[in-house]
C-alpha cells in the first residue's frame, strides 16, 4: 500500500475530457503505451485506438466509444509515468479516484480490475447508459455560481415536473442538475428566477447520474457480479463515499452499480484528501478538466495534468 509520506493523490478524468487525437503522443514514444492500447483493441474486438488517434470526431464522442477510450489513454499515460520515474503507482499516490467512468480507470490502474475487463464494462456501461433512456426524453444542466444547498433546492422543486436530481457536486459554484427533460429546464427556468449567475443546458446524450439511469444500474449489477475484483494497490476514493472505501470486492461493486444513479462527489472527495495529508493532485489521462476544478477547490493543492508524453517528461523529476 502507499506510504504516509508520499502526499499526492493520482485522479483520473470522466466523459467530455475526450477529443481526437488523444493518446498519440504517448503511442508515438512509448512501446508501454502501444501495448496497452493494442490490448484494449484486442479485448474490444476493434480499433478503438484509431478512433482515438484520428476519429471522427461524432464517432468517438459517442458514450460506448469516449468511456473506454478515456480509460484506455488513462492506464497508457499511467504506464509511461511509471516507467518513466521507475515509480509503480504505490509508490506514486497515497489515494486513487476518478470522476464517474474515470473511478474505472482509477481501479484498473491500482490492479483491481483487469484491463481488458475494464474496457469490456466500460463498453457496457456506455451502451447501458446511453439506451437507459429514449433520446431526447432526458437533459442535463449546469448551474454555475450557487452554493450547494441552493442547487439542491433548486432540483427539489423542478422535480415537481419530473426526476431532477443533482448529479455532479464539481467544485464551489459548480454544479450540474440531471433528469427528465421538461423537468431540468424548470431547473434552469427557476435557477434564473433566483438570480442565479448561469444555468445552462448541456449537450449530453443522456441523463446521467440520476434516477431514470436505473435500467443501466440493474445491468452493471449483472456484469459487475461476474467480474474478478481484488483489492486495489492504492486506496480508492468512491463518488459516491467522498472518502476511501473498504476496498472488499463486494464493495467496490456495490459503489460502481450506485455511482450510475447517484452524484459524483467530487467536490466533497477533494476536500477529503486536503484534509488527510494530499498536497499534490495528478490528472493521469486526457485534458486537464479536473485540474482546473482542484484549483477552485482548494488552492492551496499543486494540481498538474499529465497526459502527453512532455507533460509526463517534465513532471517526472518532481516525483
Amino acid at each position: 500500500m502507499a506510504t504516509d509520506s508520499i502526499g499526492r493523490a493520482v485522479v483520473f478524468p470522466g466523459q467530455g475530457s475526450q477529443a481526437v487525437g488523444m493518446g498519440q503522443s504517448l503511442a508515438n514514444f512509448s512501446l508501454r503505451a502501444r501495448e496497452t492500447f493494442e490490448e484494449i483493441d484486442e479485448a474490444l474486438g476493434e480499433p478503438l485506438s484509431q478512433l482515438m488517434f484520428k476519429g471522427p470526431e461524432d464517432e468517438l464522442t459517442l458514450t460506448q466509444n469516449a468511456q473506454p477510450a478515456l480509460m484506455a489513454v488513462g492506464i497508457a499515460a499511467l504506464r509511461v509515468l511509471e516507467e518513466e520515474s521507475g515509480k509503480s503507482l504505490d509508490q506514486l499516490a497515497n489515494y486513487v479516484a476518478g470522476h464517474s467512468l474515470g473511478e474505472y480507470t482509477a481501479l484498473a490502474a491500482a490492479g483491481a480490475i483487469e484491463l481488458g475487463e475494464t474496457a469490456r464494462l466500460l463498453r457496457l456501461r456506455g451502451l447501458a447508459m446511453q439506451s437507459a433512456v429514449p433520446v431526447g426524453a432526458g437533459a442535463m444542466a449546469a448551474i454555475l455560481g450557487a452554493e450547494f444547498d441552493a442547487v439542491r433546492k433548486i432540483a427539489a422543486d423542478a422535480s415537481s415536473k419530473g426526476v431532477c436530481d443533482l448529479a455532479n457536486d464539481n467544485a464551489p459554484g459548480q454544479l450540474v442538475v440531471s433528469g427528465a427533460k421538461v423537468a431540468v429546464e424548470e431547473a434552469v427556468r427557476i435557477a434564473e428566477v433566483r438570480g442565479i449567475r448561469r444555468a445552462i443546458m448541456l449537450p449530453v446524450s443522456a441523463p446521467f447520474h440520476c434516477a431514470l439511469m436505473a435500467p443501466a444500474a440493474e445491468r452493471m449489477a449483472a456484469a459487475l457480479a461476474e467480474t474478478k475484483i481484488q483489492a486495489p494497490s492504492v486506496p480508492l476514493i468512491p463518488n459516491v463515499l467522498a472518502k476511501p472505501g473498504s476496498g472488499l470486492p463486494d464493495d467496490i461493486r456495490g459503489h460502481l452499480v450506485e455511482q450510475v444513479t447517484g452524484m459524483v462527489r467530487w467536490r466533497e472527495s477533494v476536500i477529503w484528501m486536503a484534509a488527510n495529508g494530499v498536497t499534490t493532485i495528478l490528472e493521469v489521462g486526457a485534458g486537464k478538466v479536473l485540474t482546473g476544478l482542484h484549483k477552485r477547490i482548494d488552492r492551496s493543492l499543486v494540481a498538474s495534468a499529465v497526459g502527453e508524453h512532455g507533460k509526463i517528461a517534465s513532471i517526472v523529476p518532481q516525483l
